[in-house]
């Protein structure tokens, strides 16, 4: 399973509205070029983010599904990209101050013809792109902090 964490300059609460916001995956989730619907509830479990992958005119249509979620605190996602494949992604906040969250991002192939890959060949995939990703995460979160009061 590749791991990466963060501890992001912002509040719990401030962390949390991003990813409880499917709209905004796409500014934070790297590879992520569209987002074409949430379904309401989002992010109650069987709830999906519809989404778009890649550069245009070459993208991936599929689905991002909640698997669980403990409001504030987890946040677990089932991750299509069909035909590659499918990874299971959990988000785990703690705050470690009124204004410092860690956030940790595990995730591992699940599903499809990725799950041929040597699992060191997946970390070398994943764990820069979930390093930026959380950066991206970062970025948002700190911003809805400083815009919220």
């Amino acid at each position: 399973m590749a791991e990466v964490s963060l501890d992001v300059e912002a509040p719990l609460e401030a962390v949390w509205a991003v990813l409880a916001d499917g709209w905004s995956y796409v500014g934070w989730v790297v590879g992520a070029s569209h987002i074409r619907d949430v379904d309401p509830g989002w992010p109650e479990p069987g709830t999906r983010i519809h989404h778009s992958v890649g550069p245009w005119p070459l993208v991936i249509q599929d689905t991002t599904e909640v698997v669980h979620c403990k409001p504030f605190h987890v946040l677990e996602l089932d991750a299509r990209l069909w035909p590659v494949g499918a990874a299971r992604i959990a988000l785990t906040l703690r705050a470690r101050s009124a204004s410092l969250t860690e956030v940790r991002m595990a995730e591992q192939v699940v599903r499809g013809p990725s799950t041929l890959l040597p699992k060191f060949v997946q970390d070398v995939l994943l764990i820069p792109r979930n390093k930026e990703s959380l950066a991206r995460l970062d970025a948002l979160a700190r911003g809805r902090a400083e815009h919220a009061g």
